[in-house]
């Protein structure tokens, strides 16, 4: 390949002052340049059927959160994107293996579950296939590992499975079964996440980037505290409560906070933070602790698509993000109550843009004119971050079609 001498100058230049060679400007209408060294890529990854975001660390470390086959379907459910030839786990795979072709060796270095359910990891259904490899289906994050190698495996509930009560049925049985068979037969480790950490999901060349750090918040109503690695249980002692108490999947999701520099992201699965009837126990709102600990964020993914249970003014007030990206595949994601929270101004002065995945004929009749708000309504969204995490950009893919193409472009906003 030939280099013009402008190339080489800036090549020069980058090596002579020791800053990592930028990526090429991205254009509206054209395919979107690749990663490059120093930057942060955070992909929502949108196939209709569930949430899936693929990181790109700033020394190429990846990492995949979530990998789901899920939702509505019929009128309130959104349609599969680009298309329904594939299944979304496929979908995903060959989404990350794109955007990770820069590496000699495309895999997942890591990958995780924020919690089970189907529209996070995937469950057996009829149109699953089963696996060459070995005795599981291939549905969600079963269907991405048997196309892209995983590294390290890591969720709420391994190696028991039994908090807050035994997890049982297809579903888990099937996840349980790809985990087996990885880890005996083609080198993957698994690991239980867990909170307060910031060791466990870590860079490759972790000196490299001293400002950068991925601290893990909560995963089974534990909870950081915001000091040290120190955390707390939000919800009483088991022992305490009757089984109808117990915690379902989505106060225990996991969720982490990334932090490169100035700039700060947080996802949180599919944690609520609605007390039922406005007088229930207290403790089932995960969103208020997580606010106390995590503080102001530049984006944030929506906790639980924007649902009803969520997003609580508490919440909104803390984290107060510039950037919210909705993960769309129903009819009520957001909830109009909730984006009208998520706009106001009496909650916390200042902008904020808000993205969704998708947004259909069905979530303008439930929603209404609210939706004329948002920035972009469909496709992947991509947060760039720029190396030293100064300043970021979001940017909208087309996702009808495999062309990577950027459909718009927002900012550069400032990390604050």
């Amino acid at each position: 390949m030939l280099l013009t001498r402008r190339t080489v100058n800036l090549l020069l230049t980058a090596l002579l002052i020791g800053v990592p060679f930028s990526a090429p400007a991205q254009t509206v209408g054209q395919v979107l340049p690749p990663w490059t060294e120093g930057h942060l890529d955070i992909h929502q990854i949108n196939t209709g059927k569930g949430n899936s975001t693929l990181f790109v660390l700033p020394d190429g470390t990846s990492m995949l959160l979530d990998a789901g086959w899920g939702g509505n379907e019929g009128a309130r459910g959104t349609p599969a994107r680009p298309n329904a030839s594939r299944n979304p786990g496929e979908w995903i795979a060959r989404y990350a293996r794109h955007m990770l072709a820069f590496r000699p060796d495309p895999v997942l270095d890591y990958a995780l579950l924020t919690h089970f359910h189907g529209d996070h990891m995937g469950g057996p259904t009829p149109q699953a296939k089963p696996s060459k490899a070995g005795g599981y289906q291939l549905t969600g994050i079963t269907e991405v590992g048997d196309h892209l190698p995983i590294r390290k495996m890591l969720d709420r509930g391994w190696p028991d499975y039994a908090f807050p009560r035994p997890l049982t049925g297809p579903m888990m049985d099937n996840y349980r079964a790809f985990l087996k068979w990885q880890s005996e037969h083609a080198g993957m480790k698994v690991e239980r996440f867990q909170p307060g950490r910031n060791d466990q999901l870590v860079l490759r060349s972790p000196g490299k980037y001293p400002s950068f750090e991925i601290r893990n918040v909560l995963a089974n109503t534990e909870v950081w505290t915001g000091v040290a690695s120190n955390t707390r249980q939000q919800f009483p002692p088991l022992s305490s409560l009757t089984p109808d108490q117990y915690p379902d999947e989505n106060p225990c999701s996991l969720g982490f906070r990334v932090s490169y520099g100035k700039f700060d992201y947080g996802t949180f699965g599919d944690i609520p933070g609605a007390v039922p009837d406005g007088a229930g126990p207290v403790w089932v709102d995960m969103e208020t602790p997580v606010a106390r600990a995590v503080g102001p964020l530049d984006a944030v993914i929506l906790n639980h698509h924007g649902n009803r249970d969520s997003t609580n003014a508490f919440y909104l007030s803390g984290v107060r993000p510039q950037v919210f990206i909705v993960p769309v595949w129903s009819a009520n994601h957001p909830g109009e109550d909730v984006l009208t929270r998520m706009y106001s101004t009496r909650l916390y002065p200042g902008p904020r843009d808000v993205f969704a995945t998708n947004m259909t004929d069905a979530n303008r009749a439930v929603i209404g004119t609210m939706l004329d708000r948002l920035k972009s309504s469909q496709g992947h969204i991509l947060i760039r971050v720029a190396p030293g995490g100064e300043t970021f950009r979001v940017l909208i893919l087309d996702d009808a079609a495999e062309t990577y193409q950027v459909k718009a472009i927002f900012g550069p906003y400032q990390s604050r």
